[in-house]
């Protein structure tokens, strides 16, 4: 689940599906996804075995990666992608003819480091420090510090990257000590849309949320928040795979967390949402010239274009590695 083409957009409101596969048959079917299916039930276990027993085992950071069996890692874009590779089917007499892959399956998603230098200890320090987030496929950039003492005017400086190092943490992260009562922990998301190809241009961003997660007298809770940019409706069509309405290029905000409580335990994380697009499935659809009003136009294999379970629009996404508060730590 925490790879996969999560479309859900608040906890209270999952719609992605979840596959299971019987073992005997090997056919798929589907159910709602449990709360045990979000990445923010792991985090906020982990911030319920700090509490009992003084260490957290799910401080992870967050990537996403491909699952393809073609030997092309990071070959993601949703147009013209070929399929995972076998789907479950033998291709020993070439591929079968129809939709590229079984519906459930997508082109996976990309992990992003943030390191010094393209060398193998960079890398592997990043990945040690958590200084990483994952993204559904697309391509945007994504900044996320943590600290006490951000000015509210920092997405329009030049230098805010040093600054964010300077004054805080970055994303994997854990908060200084609180450094006098009072005090309340700020953030900066900053974010810039995939420019994409010329064939292919990328999607403008929607908004960006924070996800908080905490632990207090013994319960767990959790809060998603808007805090740059918002619902638009944008759309796509589905005819053409057209995209329309407003959107954004960058998005940032200096966020304060007005709610806080020094004794409780605490994680941040960011989701950014880009506005609808196209799914691989609807792209193939389009390309076999599938008209659901029309059966004639259902070749053999593409039957799935007009089966109840498409779904033809996604968001593409990316989620940030969290930012943790643990008292008096």
């Amino acid at each position: 689940t925490f790879g996969g083409k999560d479309t859900g957009a608040s906890a209270s409101a999952p719609v992605r599906l979840v596959t299971r596969f019987v073992p005997d048959e090997h056919k798929p079917f589907t159910r709602l996804p449990d709360e045990t299916n979000f990445l923010r039930y792991a985090l906020k276990k982990g911030l319920e075995q700090q509490a009992e027993l003084g260490v957290n085992s799910f401080q992870y950071g967050v990537i996403g990666s491909t699952d393809t069996h073609i030997a092309a890692p990071g070959l993601v874009a949703e147009q013209g992608f070929p399929g995972h590779g076998g789907a479950g089917i033998a291709a020993g007499e070439g591929v079968p003819e129809g939709l590229v892959d079984d519906l459930e399956y997508g082109p996976g998603g990309l992990a992003v480091l943030y390191a010094e230098e393209n060398s193998r200890d960079a890398l592997f320090a990043a990945m040690q420090r958590r200084e990483a987030y994952a993204t559904s496929g697309t391509r945007p950039q994504l900044r996320f510090f943590g600290g006490w003492d951000y000015d509210d005017k920092l997405c329009e400086s030049p230098d805010l990257v040093s600054q964010g190092y300077a004054a805080g943490v970055p994303m994997g992260g854990a908060l200084a000590p609180l450094p006098e009562r009072g005090t309340l922990p700020r953030f900066i998301v900053q974010a810039t849309q995939d420019p994409g190809t010329k064939s292919n241009p990328g999607t403008p961003l929607q908004r960006i949320q924070i996800i908080k997660g905490w632990y207090r007298n013994g319960s767990l809770h959790e809060r998603v928040l808007d805090i740059a940019g918002g619902d638009n409706n944008a759309s796509v069509n589905i005819n053409t795979c057209e995209r329309s309405g407003e959107g954004h290029q960058q998005l940032c905000r200096v966020w304060q967390d007005n709610d806080f409580q020094p004794s409780d335990q605490a994680f941040y994380y960011v989701r950014l949402l880009e506005n609808p697009s196209c799914r691989w499935s609807q792209y193939s659809c389009i390309q076999a010239g599938v008209s659901c009003e029309d059966p004639s136009s259902m070749l053999p294999g593409l039957e799935g274009c007009c089966a109840a379970e498409h779904k033809p629009v996604i968001q593409e996404r990316a989620w940030s590695s969290p930012i943790w508060y643990i008292p008096g730590q």
